[in-house]
């Protein structure tokens, strides 16, 4: 595209040819342009109109005025303010420097709309590394929740920790109180009876779980830990599936009376959970079935009573019957390149 000053000069360097009996179109040819290009320069007032060209816009701001946007929204008074408070407080004091969209735009061109002060922004949060479980004991779950008492404003705390292959509630303890020294005790206890060693634990971001004695005692027996973001509980959904299958549960008391009741309703809770309780995520077999690998021989046994229904009377399906399959492999935090697959598969 030829600039603005440049198109000028022609003009002015062609008229001055045909003023000195030079033919036109021979004047065009040496600036290599054609006549009708010259024509419409000479008539069209407000400039070049083809798309990329160099245009003088009246209305647009200059680089100073851009500058001043940019350092008032800045400045230690403004720095904490949006667009829409910083021009009307200007204008309160008989300011103007540009529109409230000139602000917004001219900001959001410098990446300065979410952060101007001239500590260090705030980092995304991202999401946990994916965690992949084929068998029990691999990767681990565990949170803390609330259990209401007779007396408001006092609670007492369940730890659980749940198996994600699995889904067994593998250990779990009640207090009367959120302390990192008694999550750091129950994983030690834990280890006496598993071996925890290369285990992967996925938990929130609460003091107990990421307080530095629980970090050394879980490097200590060989845990890697994970963390789920702040306030992101999609991140740890195993943990929350299971308290809200607790709280659900026909019989969960609306408060507990005191810590030999809470201790002993949740024994029972966790018998019926690991060893009767046909849990939906695993094929409707019991987390005790799935934690020692009979998954397979009861969805055999269950596919091999429909083919057999299947076998005596098929004009009874408009098609084959569904086979009922064991889930091998369990993640947590699938990235986007498993769940297209899965949902492929």
């Amino acid at each position: 595209m030829i600039p603005i000053e440049q198109r000028t000069l022609a003009i002015e360097l062609l008229e001055e040819a045909v003023g000195a009996g030079a033919r036109l179109f021979k004047a065009c040819d040496i600036l290599e342009i054609s006549v009708r290009t010259y024509y419409r320069w000479k008539n069209n007032s407000s400039g070049d109109k083809r798309k990329g060209a160099e245009k003088s816009v009246p209305r647009k701001l200059t680089s100073a005025e851009e500058q001043e946007i940019v350092d008032v929204s800045c400045s230690k008074r403004f720095c904490d303010c949006n667009p829409y408070q910083i021009v009307a407080i200007l204008l309160d004091e008989q300011r103007y420097i540009a529109s409230t969209s000139s602000f917004y735009r001219v900001l959001k061109a410098r990446d300065l709309l979410h952060h101007r002060r001239k500590g260090r922004a705030n980092k995304k949060k991202t999401t946990p590394a994916e965690l992949v479980a084929t068998g029990p004991n691999q990767v681990f779950s565990w949170d803390i929740t609330w259990l209401k008492t007779d007396v408001n404003g006092i609670f007492f705390f369940a730890y659980m920790i749940i198996d994600v292959w699995s889904r067994k509630l593998i250990g779990w303890e009640i207090h009367t109180k959120e302390s990192v020294d008694i999550s750091s005790e129950m994983f030690k206890r834990l280890a006496r009876k598993l071996k925890l060693k290369g285990v992967k634990l996925r938990s929130d971001n609460g003091h107990p779980m990421r307080g530095s004695t629980m970090i050394q005692t879980l490097y200590n027996l060989g845990i890697l830990p994970s963390f789920s973001r702040p306030r992101v509980s999609n991140d740890n959904p195993f943990s929350e599936s299971f308290f809200k299958t607790v709280k659900y549960t026909a019989g969960f008391p609306s408060y507990f009376k005191d810590l030999e009741h809470a201790r002993s309703w949740m024994a029972d809770f966790v018998n019926w959970y690991n060893t009767e309780h046909r849990h939906s995520g695993i094929g409707y077999i019991t987390p005790e079935q799935r934690h020692c690998k009979e998954g397979s021989m009861i969805m055999a046994k269950r596919n091999s009573v429909i083919v057999k229904a299947y076998t005596a009377k098929p004009e009874r399906w408009s098609r084959k019957p569904a086979l009922w399959e064991n889930a091998e492999v369990v993640y947590l935090n699938p990235s986007a390149e498993t769940r297209e697959l899965l949902s492929a598969s």
